[in-house]
């Protein structure tokens, strides 16, 4: 299969009405997209992906209003969608029957976002039906943030990849569910726990967890991994252990003594988490490449898109331990 990198979305929207994948850009990572209420083109998914179907899938629409078709809300949940939506921010609901079980791996309920980017929300009001998509990328590996990165690693199993340019938020949604008039976050992601806690004026319920059997997508212990060992902790106490080794370094805005600077890579010379989240995957990508025996990365400040940055960094050195 010959896949073509294209700016065209009636292109995109013809091949998504077929039946068929469309890698899309949002401001989180791309996704790999296709018609969420078709059993048939959702399980090309998976296969594209090599992604266990036990692992739920987010579907995107293009309006709060179109999120009524496909589950139910509550008000408070309402509320947040109308702060927080279109963004990086995914409601888990209690789905209708409309939604496959497929999509939702068996469970109940359904992840429902509306990506904040203008490309695929020009997409969406072209099509009769979300589309479910999560990242771009094979499964396991580092998500992609841009149509670059989803080339190299599905080239020749889509047809099509609409090129957004570069993600803007670069780390993937953080997905709450409404319990009982109580928000639970089940991941971490590119909407703060503040900015959530803003909205409804009390503190959330971090229920971020990792386990072999999500319940709702993003929890997989192990994800986002690069094929170089990453070792996430204290940077100067493990640099000693791999002195005989090629290492390099994910940081924030500070370099170390101990080791060359062309084998420090900071995310963000000002110390923006914001920045740090934007530039995560894409150095990740690029460490890959490098002949690096080793990925040494810091523990970054657990406050706003740190909390994001530490969670996939945490899942990304599950592999090597």
């Amino acid at each position: 299969m010959q896949t073509i990198i294209g700016t065209d979305v009636q292109v995109a929207a013809s091949i998504l009405q077929q039946g068929q994948l469309v890698a899309i850009p949002t401001e989180t990572v791309y996704g790999l997209a296709t018609n969420a209420l078709d059993t048939k083109a959702v399980v090309q998914i998976f296969e594209a992906k090599n992604r266990p179907r036990f692992n739920p899938l987010i579907i995107h629409v293009g309006s709060i209003a179109a999120i009524a078709q496909y589950a139910m809300m509550s008000d408070l949940a309402l509320t947040l969608a109308n702060a927080l939506m279109p963004g990086a921010f995914t409601l888990l609901l209690p789905k209708l029957p409309i939604v496959p079980d497929l999509v939702t791996a068996g469970s109940p309920k359904v992840a429902v976002r509306i990506p904040d980017h203008a490309l695929t929300l020009q997409l969406l009001q072209q099509l009769p039906f979300p589309l479910a998509a999560p990242s771009a990328n094979v499964f396991g590996y580092v998500s992609p943030t841009t149509a670059k990165h989803v080339y190299d690693g599905l080239c020749g199993r889509i047809p099509y990849i609409l090129d957004g340019g570069a993600c803007s938020v670069g780390v993937e949604s953080t997905i709450i569910e409404v319990i009982n008039d109580e928000v639970l976050v089940h991941r971490v992601g590119g909407v703060s726990i503040e900015a959530i806690e803003a909205v409804i004026g009390k503190r959330v319920q971090l229920r971020a967890t990792t386990t072999h059997q999500p319940q709702a997508p993003g929890q997989l212990k192990s994800h986002y991994a690069t094929n170089t060992p990453l070792i996430r902790g204290d940077v100067n106490a493990l640099l000693p252990e791999f002195a005989d080794k090629k290492v390099a370094i994910i940081g924030l805005n500070t370099f170390y003594k101990d080791l060359p600077k062309a084998q420090q890579y900071l995310l963000s010379a000002n110390g923006s988490l914001v920045e740090a989240a934007q530039h995560l995957f894409n150095i990740m990508r690029q460490l890959d490449g490098k002949g690096y025996d080793v990925i040494i990365a810091e523990v970054f400040p657990d406050e706003g898109l740190g909390k994001a940055i530490n969670d996939r960094l945490e899942r990304a050195q599950v592999l090597h331990k």
